[in-house]
């Protein structure tokens, strides 16, 4: 039997902003009932575009419930970017702990608030998902991430994570090439740094090949300014620049993008078409 803490407990029986948002300004949806875990997460903005209510209906055990009660919690009052910053982890940790099996569904959540805030910008487009887990409906991307951002390292922590493998298991060699793969990626990160041009060159290739694409598809662009240490400068141009939240699509998609391929150490700012001209 889990142990669950009072906190897990109490957000289960008396579960924080049941429900949804009349009008909301973003809803996100994740799992689905055929999985035995969904949840729909909607949220409205206040004049100064913080998180001014939030709401949650879920189909799943305590766990998901809480997690989502949790996070409703945790996100009130804040910007979308600071709620971008949430991670599963940190939901558990506001409950006290979650059972390892159990940790898929604070992953779950954090998937619900970035697809919500993703329906609000409605810009930024991904590639297809390719599906691992045909039990679950769990793609590779989500696989990667988990095992990225919670350092897992084998197929058990994989499923208490993501719920991918704990079906037929015919998903599991799968899981097995990812975890290979991640492992020999953070191998390569003991390597030595890249050059001041190395790095450079990435980061114009890494913009040309899998950032430009992804934001041209909705008329949107970015051109790269200057590159000064870790610090790379861009100026985001067409729908992208007229975007409501655009410091968003530079933290949740280009930095992480960067992050990913170039180096953890990357941040991105943004610098205005009349702050170039007058230089």
């Amino acid at each position: 039997m889990w142990e669950y803490t009072e906190k897990v407990k109490d957000h289960f029986l008396n579960p924080r902003n049941v429900g949804e948002v009349e009008n909301p300004d973003g809803i996100g949806e994740v799992g689905s009932l055929a999985c035995g875990d969904a949840l729909r997460l909607s949220f409205k903005l206040d004049e100064n575009k913080r998180i001014k209510e939030v709401k949650f209906k879920t189909f799943g055990c305590a766990s998901a419930i809480a997690s989502s009660s949790a996070l409703t919690e945790m996100i009130k009052g804040m910007t979308l970017e600071e709620a971008l910053k949430v991670t599963n982890r940190d939901i558990a940790e506001y409950l006290g702990g979650l059972p390892d099996e159990k940790m898929h569904c604070s992953v779950m959540g954090k998937q619900a608030l970035e697809k919500a805030i993703e329906s609000y910008l409605g810009s930024v487009k991904q590639e297809p998902a390719n599906i691992i887990c045909e039990c679950f409906g769990v793609t590779e991307r989500e696989i990667e991430r988990a095992v990225r951002e919670n350092d897992l390292s084998t197929i058990e922590d994989v499923t208490h994570y993501t719920k991918a493998g704990g079906g037929c298991g015919k998903c599991q060699a799968l899981i097995e090439k990812i975890l290979a793969r991640a492992k020999s990626e953070g191998k390569a990160k003991d390597r030595p740094q890249l050059t001041n041009l190395q790095k450079i060159k990435l980061i114009e290739d890494t913009i040309e090949r899998e950032i430009r694409p992804i934001l041209k598809q909705d008329g949107g662009d970015l051109k790269l300014v200057d590159i000064v240490g870790n610090r790379v400068i861009v100026a985001l141009m067409g729908t992208c620049a007229r975007c409501k939240v655009s410091s968003v699509t530079l933290k949740n998609f280009v930095e992480n993008k960067l992050r990913e391929v170039v180096s953890p150490k990357i941040t991105v700012e943004e610098e205005y078409e009349n702050d170039i001209s007058g230089q």
